[in-house]
């Protein structure tokens, strides 16, 4: 490693920066947001440094780049549009001992810009060691999106706590366990969710030696495509202590987990449920009792056709830490991958989701409730009673030529689009291994699969 990343407090730092162009308003960016030392040596300035001039943020020399504009003490940058005279102003610098950075050549710079994500009091920068800016821009992207807004009201608070830790407990590896104990509990994701009163609650518990409760995350993984879990998601993903995952959540989604949960199928299929769900429920409760973070992972939404709702009425029912994390349902994520609105103003004005696979295992739906025009029907885990529900569906009224999509896998490389009538389906599941998951979209809006269909 040829760089060094320091720290250096911005009130005692002065830079000048040679050049008026686009790379020195990069540079300027970057360091107005912690000196207002700045000075600017250019003939001509472009419109958004000149902005900061008539603002009084930075000064401006207007000349060529001379000898005496480098001064004793200041930070150089020598980010003009020519390289000779970037290295010009570098021999400048050096002769002084003062620290220089020109633009596109590290080789020769003392120093050199990181990308930075800013939260303040939290900083955190980013270099590929001028190797590949493109590059460093995108991680900072993708790290700037992953962290949560609230990470400046969670420096206060563990700031302010700190302190406290600091004035009763003058033990070092105390204070150490403490800390280990605190960042592994339920209280950063509490401030996080911006209730600072249970994780002060929590801090006490765990400072008096008391027991105290983790807590729960219900959280939706999507219809399968990782890149479809929200930021929240992943997050919470990768902190869990527990994980009971269902069967439909895609082994891509599982490497977010970090390698030192405990991990626990609890997976549905038709007639094959590895833990009863009044099982599950109470394990959800039972490991977070013990201090645990428990992440309850489910594909699709959780309170759709989920039985979300079953497991956080026991939480509740107990006293139970808990937090619900939407996720991108199946009907959305698998007619969007297969290029079927599911409301369309010349196809549909209204959606209407069901389960094909009732709580008693029929699928007694409320037939005459679901024929209705200009509406799509979405049924979800509706395969294996797919040909009696079509069937239904016509006996109540159903045109036998409506077109309906059987959508396997959907969002997953191995995706698989069967489209038919409700008339015509029954042969189409004979003549194909189709396998769950699949999703049943029944209406006009299937007619534009084809035209729209832009995944495969």
């Amino acid at each position: 490693m040829n760089w060094l990343p320091l720290l250096h407090r911005s009130n005692d730092v002065k830079f000048i920066i040679f050049g008026g162009g686009q790379v020195a308003h990069r540079k300027v960016q970057t360091l107005i947001k912690f000196t207002e030392a700045i000075t600017v040596v250019s003939p001509e300035l472009d419109s958004r440094l000149q902005a900061l001039v008539s603002k009084g943020r930075i000064q401006h020399i207007q000349s060529l780049a001379q000898q005496e504009h480098v001064l004793v003490g200041y930070r150089i940058v020598a980010a003009t549009d020519n390289a000779k005279v970037n290295q010009q102003i570098a021999s400048w610098a050096k002769a002084l001992s003062c620290p220089v950075s020109i633009a596109d050549d590290p080789s020769h710079s003392d120093f050199i810009f990181p990308a930075i994500i800013d939260r303040n009091p939290v900083m955190i920068a980013i270099s590929s060691a001028s190797e590949s800016p493109a590059l460093t821009r995108y991680l900072r992207n993708q790290l700037d999106a992953a962290l949560s807004s609230r990470i400046p009201q969670l420096a206060q608070f563990t700031a302010s706590l700190r302190r406290s830790i600091r004035s009763r407990f003058d033990d070092s590896k105390k204070r150490q366990q403490l800390w280990r104990t605190l960042m592994s509990s339920a209280m950063p994701n509490l401030v996080l969710a911006g209730k600072e009163d249970q994780a002060q609650a929590i801090c006490d518990d765990v400072i008096a030696g008391k027991g105290h409760n983790g807590e729960v995350f219900l959280v939706g993984a999507g219809p399968g495509d990782p890149e479809l879990l929200t930021l929240k998601a992943v997050r919470l993903i990768q902190q869990a202590d527990v994980v009971f995952y269902d069967r439909l959540v895609s082994p891509a989604i599982l490497e977010y987990c970090n390698s030192k949960a405990e991990m626990h199928y609890v997976g549905k299929a038709k007639s094959d449920h590895a833990v009863p769900q009044t099982e599950i429920n109470q394990l959800l409760a039972d490991h977070a009792k013990m201090g645990k973070t428990v992440l309850r992972l489910k594909g699709g939404d959780p309170f759709i056709f989920g039985r979300g709702g079953e497991e956080i009425e026991l939480l509740a029912d107990q006293q139970v830490p808990f937090q619900v994390v939407p996720g991108i349902t199946a009907a959305s994520g698998c007619s969007s991958y297969a290029g079927i609105p599911l409301t369309h103003r010349d196809y549909a004005q209204s959606v209407r989701f069901v389960t094909g696979h009732l709580k008693d295992g029929s699928a007694n739906l409320p037939w005459s409730e679901l024929i209705h025009p200009q509406q799509t029907l979405v049924i979800y885990m509706g395969l294996t009673g797919i040909s009696h529900i079509s069937q239904e569906l016509m006996a109540h009224g159903m045109s036998s030529d409506t077109p309906i999509a059987l959508i396997e896998k959907g969002t997953l490389p191995e995706q698989k689009v069967y489209t038919s009538t409700l008339a015509d389906i029954s042969d189409v599941i004979a003549n194909n291994s189709i396998s769950a998951p699949t999703l049943t979209i029944v209406g006009d809006v299937v007619r534009l699969h084809k035209k729209l269909s832009w995944y495969s």
